[in-house]
Parts: structure tokens; sequence; C-alpha cells
């Protein structure tokens, strides 16, 4: 699929990670993408899959969820005021970055439908979109030591914050949307920033983000 190769060789120059460049990293990308899941047909019903793990299905023919049946989880009441709202981009970085809602809606976009389970409660499939990592990340310069990402935002009155491995972002399954379903995101679903995280349950998708954090193991 020629989009996601060139996502996968911008993830590779925009974070200086040569042994992933050009045919290796696309090669990598698409292996990650197929191994070991069950390929679910179009018309499997959604509600079905809330004892699912999502790590173990390939959900690419799923239809998207209508924005009005989705449901919450966590906080879904926070008011985020824009105008002193900062994603800041911190840790194992050359150059620390603060950036706007603005900034990131003029960045280069990834769009994809991702199934978020709740496990035992809900399952939706939604079409999300918000900046591609290696645009996020790239002009922060990475040490090429990090090799996971602490993604933090706002849970009510404490922080909550959850690591995944840095590959996830870089093979494109791990990124922070603004939008879904052609939507921007509703306040109670995270607004203006959440985790989409393929493969990983709803208590992963920290919403309300202000923060991306580098780190090594």
């Amino acid at each position: 699929m020629p989009s996601r190769r060139r996502f996968l060789e911008t993830a590779a120059r925009g974070l200086g990670l040569f042994m992933f460049s050009g045919p290796l990293w696309s090669r990598l990308g698409r292996a990650w993408a197929k191994t070991g899941l069950r390929l679910l047909p179009r018309e499997t019903p959604i509600a079905d899959l809330v004892q699912e793990n999502p790590a173990e299905l390939d959900t690419r023919n799923l239809e998207v969820t209508p924005l009005e049946k989705f449901s919450t989880m966590g906080p879904s009441d926070l008011e985020v005021d824009l105008a002193s709202w900062r994603l800041e981009v911190d840790g194992l970085v050359a150059r620390p970055l603060s950036l706007t809602y603005d900034q990131l809606v003029e960045m280069p976009a990834q769009e994809q439908a991702v199934l978020l389970i709740c496990p035992g409660v809900f399952a939706q499939n939604g079409l999300w979109k918000g900046p591609a990592m290696a645009e996020l990340l790239g002009p922060a310069r990475p040490d090429p030591a990090a090799t996971r990402l602490a993604i933090s935002g706002l849970w009510g009155g404490p922080i909550k914050t959850v690591r995944f491995p840095l590959s996830e972002a870089l093979a494109g399954r791990l990124f922070l949307a603004y939008g879904v379903n052609g939507r921007t995101l509703p306040r109670k679903h995270g607004f203006p920033l959440r985790t989409v995280a393929q493969g990983h349950y709803g208590y992963d998708w920290v919403k309300y983000v202000t923060r991306v954090t580098l780190e090594k193991d």
C-alpha cells in the first residue's frame, strides 16, 4: 500500500532511525500488521467484540461506528482552555517542544480506523485523525537511546500516564487524535487530544493529553 510505505519512510527519516529506513522499514511495518492476527469479516457485529483482545484482531474490514453510538470511559466533562493549552514533547530529545492546538492541526495528519474495546462493556471502531507521530516527534530530535513513549493526560484530578513502545508509534499503530469520524474530537471523548493505540484496551487510550515524554527502558 503506497500511502503506508510513505508514512513509514517519513517516520524513519523524521526520527533519524537509519536502521529502519527504506524497504526494510516498510517490510517491518507490513509484517507487524499481519503476523498472528485474526482477520474479522466486514459483517462482524462490533458489539460482539467486547470480550475480545484487540491485540489479536485484524480489523481492517470492519465498518466505522457512527459517533452517535460511541460510549465513553474515564472522565468525560473536562473543559480545556485552548488559549493556554499546550502539548509538551520532552524527555530524551535534543529540542523540547511546546505545541499549540493550531500547530498540531497544521501538521501532516494520519487518519486511520482503529477499534477501541472497553473489555466487557463496549466496543467501537472509530476513524481517528491526528498528527502522524513522525511529524510530531521529528522536530524534537529524539535521542537514539529512546525506546518508549510516556503519554500523559488529565484524569479528573491526578495526571494519568501510560507507556508504549516507541516502535508502535513508528509503525503507525499509536498516535494522538484531534478528530474522529470526520468531526472535531468531542469533549467527552478527550478534546483537544487523545491517544489512539491499536491493539490496546481502552484504558490505555489516555484522554485530554498534555504531554509526550520519550524515555528508555
